[in-house]
């Protein structure tokens, strides 16, 4: 079902490079859902800082294991997935993540008003956007902590987009989900109950990354350059101005600017400085995956992260004395 869903993403993919301007380099950008983790890129495109660098950016709504897919196959030049890449790389995938928006996990828990506690959760049926993404992680590794096997104690359903785990839960089809932003708060309007935000918690979780294949960073090191260029401009921009930066969030969230400033403000503090993240926080970002998959030891960090162009066009855009 993954593989379809992958083959219809490369004929669409197909169409929208087809239709692209001709003058620009057509950028394919998979992400996983419309949320704040993506706000870098939809600034980078709204304020015209892609089309700067020359790069006309898609950026393609898919569920994270399809975007994986995706990416390896060729099929996107870059997904914002780093978790389901993580996962991959551990396999051997050869990936890297090098740019990072945001270091914390955006991400909650919510249940029927019955279910009060984690522990209430055995024998459940648990929604998530996509088995193996970042939220169905850390959904099971919270599991654990509660002396649940993920595999037997409950049972974990891939529903896609995050109005199809809205509908599940307020049909009865689930008893919990897991949301991301605004779900979480459209979630909590509703009255379902909130179990656990992990923002809180203390886990290091990376989304709105930029995860490229190493193929395209030998042969194409200057449209890799470009496309971080552009959405490091779009983090300065969202850190710097938010009465800005919500209007935009409202549009591409198609929410309105009161419920944009909430969700502004609930991540900022969860945004990195330049895109990039020191090695320890790799390290517990990588542990955490590999722990998830049953790994010990993972190996050093390099092999699976690269932060050096983020803060090189960091800085040069700071000695530039770039204003966004």
């Amino acid at each position: 079902m993954i593989l379809a869903a992958a083959r219809l993403v490369s004929v669409l993919i197909a169409f929208i490079s087809f239709v692209a301007r001709a003058e620009s380099r057509v950028v394919n950008l998979a992400a996983p859902a419309a949320s704040l983790s993506q706000l870098p890129f939809y600034v980078a495109q709204e304020r015209g800082f892609f089309k700067d660098e020359g790069l006309e950016v898609n950026l393609i709504v898919m569920g994270a294991p399809v975007a994986n897919l995706a990416l390896i196959g060729q099929n996107v030049d870059f997904s914002s997935v780093p978790t389901a890449a993580l996962s991959a790389m551990l396999r051997g995938a050869p990936l890297r993540v090098i740019f990072n928006a945001f270091y914390r996990p955006l991400v909650w828990l919510y249940s029927k008003g019955e279910i009060r506690t984690v522990k209430e959760l055995r024998g459940k049926r648990i929604g998530v956007a996509g088995i193996g993404s970042g939220p169905d992680h850390l959904l099971r590794e919270l599991l654990r902590q509660h002396g649940m096997d993920p595999s037997r104690d409950v049972t974990i359903l891939g529903l896609g987009v995050q109005s199809n785990l809205f509908t599940a839960l307020s049909t009865g089809n689930i008893d919990a989900s897991v949301f991301v932003i605004p779900g979480n708060f459209t979630a909590g309007d509703a009255g379902f109950f909130e179990l656990v935000s992990f923002i809180h918690q203390d886990t290091a979780q990376f989304q709105g990354s930029i995860v490229v294949r190493d193929e395209l960073i030998r042969t194409d090191p200057q449209v890799v350059e470009k496309f971080v260029r552009g959405t490091i401009k779009g983090l300065f921009y969202s850190k710097a101005n938010r009465s800005g930066t919500i209007a935009i969030l409202a549009r591409n969230l198609k929410v309105d600017e009161k419920l944009a400033a909430k969700i502004y403000d609930i991540g900022k503090s969860a945004m990195t400085v330049d895109g990039s993240v020191n090695e320890s926080v790799q390290k517990k970002a990588l542990d955490f995956v590999a722990r998830v998959q049953g790994l010990k030891d993972p190996g050093p960090v390099e092999k699976f992260f690269d932060f050096s162009l983020a803060r090189k066009v960091s800085d040069q855009l700071q000695a530039q004395s770039w204003k966004p």
